[in-house]
């Protein structure tokens, strides 16, 4: 099967595969160092970084190793985060989901919605049994968005990251197809 980026409709958002037009969207996000506090790699100080994402992002799809999507607020038209389904492996049929959001709307739901729009087309669409997840053990919001998703928290990576010589632990998180199937609806 063919991996090709859909573009997703949610009551407040629309995903869609990452243009050059979200450019500095995009690098507002990445570059936001509180926000990025927990995350697996420093801020983007260079903006030219976004260059490397948005090849990365269309390497993923031609390779089919994923997909990376914008996430777009359905009534502003501005682009509010970005989530991604990587490393897809279609021979265990697993992936692992990714996603950044600005700080203005964390708190509202949005990466919820972004994640389940994203999880259920990994379920449906392409016949995936599993779903991986990890987050900062700091990152208490990001493992919020995942238990309300239905992910089950599976185990701590110990002293897996090293980020601006910060060490920290990660936990993982696994959401299986028969489990997606059941799970309750997020707030």
């Amino acid at each position: 099967m063919s991996l090709s980026a859909p573009t997703l409709t949610t009551e407040r958002l629309t995903l869609r595969p990452v243009r050059e037009q979200d450019r500095d969207a995009i690098v507002a996000i990445q570059s936001d160092a509180a926000a990025l506090e927990f995350w697996d790699e420093p801020a983007w100080v260079d903006p030219a970084r976004f260059e490397r994402f948005l090849a990365r992002s269309r390497e993923m799809a031609e390779r089919d190793e994923g997909v990376r999507l914008a996430v777009v607020d359905n009534d502003s038209a501005e682009v509010v985060g970005w989530c991604a389904l990587n490393d897809w492996n279609l021979t265990f049929r697993s992936v692992r989901l990714g996603y950044s959001m600005a700080r203005r709307v964390w708190g509202q739901g949005r990466g919820t919605e972004a994640a389940q729009a994203l999880v259920g087309w990994a379920f449906t669409d392409l016949g995936v049994n599993r779903v991986q997840a990890e987050a900062d053990t700091r990152n208490i919001a990001s493992g919020r968005i995942l238990e309300k998703l239905g992910f089950t928290l599976e185990g701590t990576l110990r002293e897996d990251c090293v980020v601006n010589g910060v060490v920290s632990d990660s936990w993982v998180f696994g959401l299986l197809r028969r489990e997606w199937d059941y799970r309750p609806s997020p707030r």
